[in-house]
């Protein structure tokens, strides 16, 4: 499949990055719940508690990277 953007290896800013995971089961059922209360998907919760530990570790994405 060509690429889009012109650059081969770089996707355009506007798609999400696949990934598979593994969780332990209660590790899971934790995040289910969180994402439950913040009425987020399971998908969207673990990018924001990512999100929240890469700023706590100083580490968050500028704003102008995909």
């Amino acid at each position: 499949m060509p690429e889009e953007s012109g650059e081969p290896g770089r996707q355009r800013a506007n798609e999400r990055k696949k990934l598979l995971l593994r969780l332990d089961p209660a590790v899971y059922d934790a995040i289910a719940r969180w994402a439950a209360d913040d009425l987020r998907s399971v998908n969207a919760q673990i990018e924001y508690a990512l999100r929240l530990a890469l700023k706590q570790a100083s580490r968050a994405p500028r704003k102008d990277s995909p």
